[in-house]
This record gives C-alpha cells, structure tokens and sequence, in this order.
C-alpha cells in the first residue's frame, strides 16, 4: 500500500505513485477559538475526506494576539474573522512590539492544538501549519491601507517591526516543527505587483521569507502560497519549498506553466467559485481537465485558496474522487 507519505514524495519528485495526491483545507469560525475546537474539527473533516494532508488552519490572529489585536466572527463565508483592534496606529507603534514566546499566549494555545490534532489524526497522515509572512501579519496589526502609508513614509520605521515580527515567527516555527508538524504553509499575501515592484519586495518581502522558510527546511512539506491577484511567480523558482500553491484558476500563471518553472509540485485545478457555488459535475469537470493537462504529475490536486465553509459535501467528495479517475 502507497503511504500518504510516499504519494507526495512521488509528486514533489514530479512523479506518480498510485494516484496523484489530493487536499483540501478550511476555516472553522469559533471552532477555531479553542485547542480542542480547532483540533478536532479539523480531525473530523480529515476523517470525512481522508486528504492526503492535514493544513492546519486558525484564525489570521492566532499569531497576533499576544500583540494586542482582537477580531470577531461576523459570518463570512470563508470562515474568516474581521478584525475589530488593531495595535499599529503611528509609526512609532512598530518599535512597540516584543519577541513573543512561542509557548505561552495564543501562540502556545495553537501548539497545544497541533499536537492535539497529532494524536487525532495519527502519525502517518502528513500535517503542516499555517505561518503568514511578516508582512501579512504587519498588515493585520496595522490594516493595510496603514501599512503601506507607513512603508511610504518612514520604511526604516516598519522594517524594526519586520524585524520583530520575524524573530517571533522563527521561534515558532521551530516550536511547530518540534510539536510533529511536517512542515508549513507559508502563505505571502504581498508579493504582487499590486502593492511592490521587484526592488520592493526584494527589500521589504524577501529577505524576511527566506529566513523562515530556511528555519523550516528540517520539514519535508512546505507548501508557499502567493495570494491573490499579479503575483510574483518567479519567486517559487528559488524558495525552499516542496509544493506551491496560488489562484491558478484565476491568475497567471497557468498550472502547466507553474509547474514548469519549478522543481517540486504545483497543487490547485479547481476553482474556489466552482467548488463553493457549482455542480459536482462542474467540480470533476475541472479536476479532470487539471488531472489531464498535468499527466498527474507534479500535481496536488486542490483549489488556489482556502475551501469556503459553506462549500457543498458533495462538490468537495467530486473533488476529493476525481483522483480516482486519473
């Protein structure tokens, strides 16, 4: 029998094993405030499904609260959480922030809950944990239209908080890494041509993920999600990972033109719109056609982003089945 392990290595090898490996991740809005919340109700949807990974996926301000921010769930259908506080006001706030102590506070209480989902899941299902770049979490202490005036007025001033921000994340990353995670889901909302050119994010983008994502190359699974819409591709050609992810139903590049500017594997195939809000034909439609146009290699079949909470069981058993086919 093909271990879950084995059919991402095959994959990242860009080779099949039994079949092409396939997941999916989601939000669970006030589930997500507890240890055993978040750990067993991403156990149970792991149990529905049986993925070929477990993302661990909390709250955005799980990693910020020790800071000072609050949020409030409002109902999204994407099972995130709007923030109510922020902890960024002037620019001198940036020199406010401590380095957190990755097993106390909130950032404990997520530990507390990955090693819970451990012994939920068992050790022969892979799990990575969600990490934000600093510049995502300075965007949720701050907002981003703050962000980026500050970026403008007084960068020197922000890049003493990037600072911060990094030396607590690395912290935690190696505490994940400790706590049986298999690697991380680093995922980069900045590195788009919406908010930097090159030379920008090459100062204030870069240097800050390549520290993190190098503090975490002990794990074989680490997936870099680029976020949104004109992202900078090339990035992947050189960061450390095994598998990126990004909206390829909805941005450049295509999947086949992804995966050929790596050396691991792409995972995606299915919009997160069909999946939410289409037929289950309509899901295995784009599964197959993904499937098809990659061979099934170098391919984790899923969406570019989180799963909504609202997506329908049987889209996502579609998507979860397609595999079966290829």
């Amino acid at each position: 029998m093909v271990s879950k392990r084995e059919r991402l290595e095959a994959a990242i090898a860009q080779e099949v094993a039994d079949r092409p490996p396939v997941a999916l991740w989601r939000h669970f809005p006030v589930d997500d405030q507890t240890t055993t919340g978040l750990a067993q109700s991403t156990a149970k949807f792991q149990s529905q499904y049986d993925f070929d990974f477990v993302k661990v996926t909390p709250s955005s301000s799980y990693c910020l609260l020790d800071w000072g921010v609050k949020d409030e769930w409002t109902g999204h259908t994407e099972g995130t959480r709007k923030y109510t506080q922020r902890v960024v006001h002037v620019l001198e706030d940036w020199h406010g922030l401590d380095v957190l102590d990755p097993l106390k506070g909130a950032l404990g209480t997520q530990l507390g809950s990955l090693k819970e989902l451990r012994e939920l899941v068992g050790p022969d299902t892979p799990i990575i944990q969600t990490i934000f770049s600093p510049l995502s979490q300075a965007k949720n202490l701050a907002g981003q239209e703050r962000l980026m005036q500050h970026l403008h007025q007084d960068p020197v001033e922000v890049e003493h908080g990037l600072e911060t921000i990094t030396e607590s994340t690395l912290a935690f990353v190696e505490a994940v890494l400790d706590a049986g995670a298999d690697g991380i889901f680093y995922a980069i909302q900045h590195a788009s041509y919406r908010y930097f050119d090159l030379k920008g994010y090459q100062r204030f983008g870069r240097p800050y993920d390549m520290r993190i994502l190098e503090a975490a190359r002990e794990g074989w699974l680490n997936v870099l999600h680029l976020h949104g819409e004109a992202i900078m591709y090339d990035l992947a050609r050189d960061y450390p990972v095994q598998v990126v992810n990004w909206h390829d139903r909805e941005v450049d590049p295509s999947l086949f033109n992804g995966r050929a500017q790596i050396s691991g594997a792409v995972c995606g195939g299915v919009g997160r719109d069909t999946l939410e809000l289409g037929t289950p034909e309509q899901v295995q439609s784009e599964a197959l056609e993904s499937l098809g146009l990659l061979d099934g290699r170098g391919f984790v079949l899923g969406t570019g982003c989180v799963t909504s909470a609202i997506a329908p069981r049987t889209n996502i058993e579609s998507l979860r089945n397609a595999v079966n086919f290829a």
